[in-house]
């Protein structure tokens, strides 16, 4: 099961990696193509700083080596957690991918360039969601299926009672 959760996690960083680049070959920084009127936009944005932008604005020179050894630490302890839950396929296991997947995704471009590439940018009228990527979207979904687990899935114990 390991190798299927690394191909899991390997697909993640293609795909992000892809559509990334597509993105900053065929859209000018700041810039969008309407998708669904009203509602979604592809657009190229640098993000400096956390997830939705959060210390995007930081002046602060240690802002991206804080945000690389953050991504660093999670990336070991999701690998550790990875490693002891992939003898089987599970909830578990498949989220665990996608996240170790998208963060690998946005340590890459924080790493090579000191910013993550956003695209994905949803809204309505005058409220809109932080724009995102391929790899935010893994991890979010990632995390979700965690939640779920934790919250839906009896444990062994419950199970025979």
């Amino acid at each position: 099961m390991r190798k299927f959760h690394l191909l899991i996690a390997a697909l993640v960083v293609v795909l992000d990696r892809v559509a990334k680049l597509a993105v900053e070959r065929k859209i000018p920084l700041h810039d969008g193509i309407q998708i669904i009127p009203g509602f979604f936009r592809l657009t190229h944005l640098e993000n400096r700083g956390a997830a939705f932008g959060l210390f995007a604005d930081s002046s602060s020179p240690w802002t991206v080596g804080t945000l690389v050894l953050f991504s660093v630490v999670a990336l070991l302890v999701v690998s550790m957690l990875l490693w002891k839950n992939s003898h089987t396929l599970s909830t578990t296991g498949v989220g665990l991918s996608l996240i170790l997947g998208g963060a690998i995704g946005n340590l890459w471009d924080r790493v090579l360039s000191g910013h993550v590439v956003d695209f994905l940018l949803f809204y309505v009228g005058q409220y809109q969601w932080p724009a995102f990527n391929v790899a935010d979207s893994a991890i979010v979904v990632g995390a979700a299926l965690l939640v779920f687990e934790i919250l839906f899935t009896k444990s062994p114990s419950q199970k025979t009672a």
